[in-house]
């Protein structure tokens, strides 16, 4: 019976990352990594330059998985209600004038938030209650959002003029923090070749929305033995500065570690982990491959950090070679 559950989950996930890579050249551990958000019920927040198809990669998800697609481009002067929507004044059948929630394009399956740090930080936390509890409230109403429902918001590292920074409470509610790096050499070839030309890939529906969710029902009852429970704790208490227990680099550069939702996405990213290598339980290396995404977003840096030239990875690395 397991090995069906694990069987059908691989073979599940995989169909979807082979229609995906039809349209995305490289960045299958970008692409991986936001399949795992997905059916984790996390979101994502990708950093990377202009170009990179952060765009196309979300068109090509909402295609493969038959979900419904909505883009914000995040200004400004984008007002909360351009995200959530608002209540309008029409006619009822009597001729009464009455309010009327008009649902704004977060609800949606799939949101691409784009270039959510434009967006003053009022317009930013209309995201929150969404990416947290999945659903909207306007007033005295309280509206869900489809299922599955998942946020994938882009900000670009360079140019920060004009940008507003995401508040902590925020980032906290991003499952995973991808970094997109520039193709290589073939990589690029093929991006030039398929955009530029006039073929283009068929992508089949390979699951439904539905699938995703009992994909993600399954991933939960994976059992994760007492030592691996004990290795996410350790890494997790390691990160905080002010522990007994962190290690000298923490203490020297982190201003504020991890909270408990780290500690979750990396239990609920691992459990997939471990299912899409063909196994009924978590090991340590399927912790291991989650740490970075899970992590690098959760930990605040100080100002000698950036001085150093010390990342969130370097300091994500070194607590794991620590722990074991």
């Amino acid at each position: 019976m397991e090995n069906q559950i694990i069987n059908n989950f691989s073979e599940n996930f995989l169909k979807i990352e082979e229609e995906i890579g039809k349209m995305i050249i490289g960045q299958k551990d970008i692409v991986r990594s936001v399949l795992i958000a997905i059916i984790g019920g996390g979101n994502v927040l990708l950093e990377g330059l202009p170009g990179l198809g952060k765009t196309q990669l979300v068109k090509a998800i909402g295609k493969t998985l038959s979900l419904d697609f909505s883009r914000i481009q995040f200004t400004p002067d984008l007002m909360p209600a351009d995200v959530t929507g608002t209540n309008i004044v029409t006619k009822d059948s009597s001729g009464k004038s009455v309010f009327e929630f008009k649902k704004g394009p977060i609800f949606s399956n799939i949101v691409l938030a784009d270039e959510i740090n434009r967006a003053t930080p009022k317009t930013q936390s209309a995201l929150l209650e969404a990416m947290q509890e999945k659903t909207v409230t306007v007033g005295n109403e309280t509206f869900s959002l489809p299922k599955p429902f998942f946020v994938l918001a882009t900000q670009n590292p360079v140019e920060q003029e004009g940008t507003y920074q995401l508040p902590e409470a925020q980032l906290d509610r991003f499952m995973f923090k991808l970094n997109v790096k520039y193709p290589s050499r073939d990589e690029l070839l093929k991006i030039i070749t398929l955009t530029t030309g006039n073929e283009n890939e068929d992508i089949n529906i390979s699951v439904d929305g539905e699938t995703i969710l009992k994909m993600r029902e399954v991933a939960k009852e994976v059992p994760i033995a007492s030592p691996v429970y004990d290795y996410i704790i350790d890494i997790i208490m390691k990160c905080q500065p002010e522990s007994d227990v962190s290690p000298e680099i923490v203490k020297k550069y982190v201003r504020y570690g991890s909270s408990p939702r780290g500690a979750q996405a990396v239990v609920n990213a691992s459990r997939i982990m471990a299912l899409i290598n063909g196994r009924y339980n978590v090991s340590f290396d399927d912790v291991k491959a989650v740490l970075k995404p899970a992590l690098r977003h959760r930990l605040y840096l100080n100002f000698e950090a950036f001085a150093d030239g010390v990342t969130a990875d370097d300091i994500i690395e070194e607590i794991s070679k620590e722990v074991l």
